[in-house]
């Protein structure tokens, strides 16, 4: 029956995808279980994968209050080593307990997330809805077009938030890149760095805060993939938007009759 609705009406109820000056956000199928991973790897990531900005923001930065005050990537670093006792010495049991809840929330709400989200992104492509594949605005562009993937994963890769700019995902960039200035500079990896190619591995080791770096590799993962996967899913939806401009302004209105009409003669 939804077919039978204006145009103007089904674009408005099913939206493929949504494009302002300062972001491209759209609906697509992922996975309910890689978000819950990413979720259960830092909370508040599988929100962002899924375009629920003011969650996943806010439960990152719930994270790494939490995180701080339980010194809880400390005590991972710990017994990683094997250090059990100073494990269980440095961590704040007031603040663990408090972190367990909103955890399992995190991860929780990103896969239920997911499967109304993936549900909506079917009846979307159903509704075969419109796209406007360019945003102007005075002081920025957005634009759909092709870009290529691998080129997010590389700038990810040398910082994270440059492959969600290159996607346009402006509100994203901000965000990883603060999130990635304020680790680098408290885990002290940089000067880390520094000593040990210079050889000086013990001061190195000194140096190195293990609170805040053990953040990076989550923070450099989730940024690589969540740049290919935009970038990837960004090139269908340039796609779907040409193949619909096509099919209604240069395809035959009676195309399906024709096509049925050769295949019959051909019979």
């Amino acid at each position: 029956m939804e077919q039978l609705k204006s145009e103007s009406l089904r674009n408005l109820r099913r939206p493929k995808g949504y494009i302002s000056v300062a972001n491209v956000n759209l609906l697509h199928l992922k996975n309910p279980w890689v978000t819950a991973w990413w979720s259960a790897a830092f909370p508040g990531y599988g929100h962002i994968i899924m375009g629920s900005y003011v969650k996943g923001f806010l439960l990152v930065i719930w994270e790494f209050a939490i995180n701080y005050e339980a010194h809880l990537n400390t005590a991972i670093y710990y017994s990683l080593l094997g250090r059990f006792q100073i494990a269980k010495d440095v961590i704040d049991i007031n603040w663990f307990l408090l972190y367990v809840s909103v955890y399992i929330y995190a991860i929780w709400g990103s896969f239920r997330l997911t499967v109304d989200l993936n549900k909506l992104s079917i009846l979307a492509d159903r509704e075969d809805s419109m796209i406007i594949p360019i945003k102007i605005g005075s002081m920025e562009i957005c634009f759909l077009d092709k870009r290529v993937p691998w080129v997010s994963v590389m700038l990810s890769l040398f910082s994270p938030g440059l492959g969600h700019l290159y996607t346009h995902r402006i509100p994203t960039t901000l965000f990883l890149m603060a999130n990635y200035i304020t680790v680098v500079y408290y885990s002290h990896v940089l000067r880390a760095i520094h000593y040990t190619a210079t050889g000086a591995f013990s001061q190195a080791a000194m140096i190195l805060d293990p609170q805040w770096f053990l953040i990076l590799p989550s923070l450099i993962g989730f940024s690589i993939y969540d740049a290919y996967v935009n970038t990837v899913e960004y090139n269908r939806l340039f796609e779907m938007e040409q193949a619909r401009f096509l099919s209604d302004h240069y395809q035959m209105p009676n195309i399906n009759s024709v096509l049925a009409d050769c295949l019959g003669g051909a019979k």
